[in-house]
């Protein structure tokens, strides 16, 4: 008799991934939100990354702006996808502050070039070593990130989420609605 552990161990992961990163904003929804059992931590987490991580091999991450309603001109993947910074992250220390079930739910913009090529972005990309030893794509020496609820290009459910997590302008700084303070 074969047991399956997937779905457990995808709703174990959410949950942790849920109560981590300083995520204290969100709503309770999460959960169930992006998908249920085993494709939650699967397709929410690996598929915004997969445009760049399962590009061909040398292959460069391309990104772009888009207009964001709520921020302005924001930095977004080849795919439409939205790209988030980190307040728990420092500029140029080579090292991503979100890890473990943190990455889960705000997974890594990864590549498999050393040099990640942007069009509209002034700011300058570079690339770390992760913990799963993957390049993570930077920009201006602050690593970025996918949002997990965010399921197609034009999302910007991440935008402030516990206070940390804010969207990239073309210049690396966070973007911010006009009127508002972080």
């Amino acid at each position: 008799m074969k047991h399956h552990l997937g779905p457990g161990l995808a709703i174990l992961a959410l949950a942790a991934a849920l109560s981590g990163c300083g995520s204290s904003s969100g709503t309770a929804p999460a959960a169930t939100s992006p998908a249920t059992g085993t494709a939650a931590s699967a397709s929410s987490a690996s598929s915004p990354s997969s445009s760049a991580s399962s590009s061909p091999a040398g292959a460069a991450v391309e990104l772009k702006t888009a207009s964001s309603s709520a921020a302005g001109s924001i930095v977004v993947d080849g795919k439409g996808m939205s790209l988030y910074l980190f307040t728990k992250d420092t500029k140029d220390s080579g090292t991503s502050a979100c890890t473990g079930s943190c990455a889960v739910q705000w997974p890594p913009l990864t590549t498999t070039s050393g040099t990640p090529t942007a069009e509209g972005v002034t700011g300058k990309l570079g690339t770390i070593t992760g913990a799963d030893g993957k390049k993570q794509v930077t920009l201006n020496g602050m690593p970025l990130y996918y949002f997990a609820k965010d399921t197609k290009p034009g999302d910007t459910l991440g935008q402030g989420v516990g206070g940390v997590w804010f969207l990239s302008d073309p210049s690396g700084a966070m973007a911010k609605a006009a009127g508002q303070a972080y």
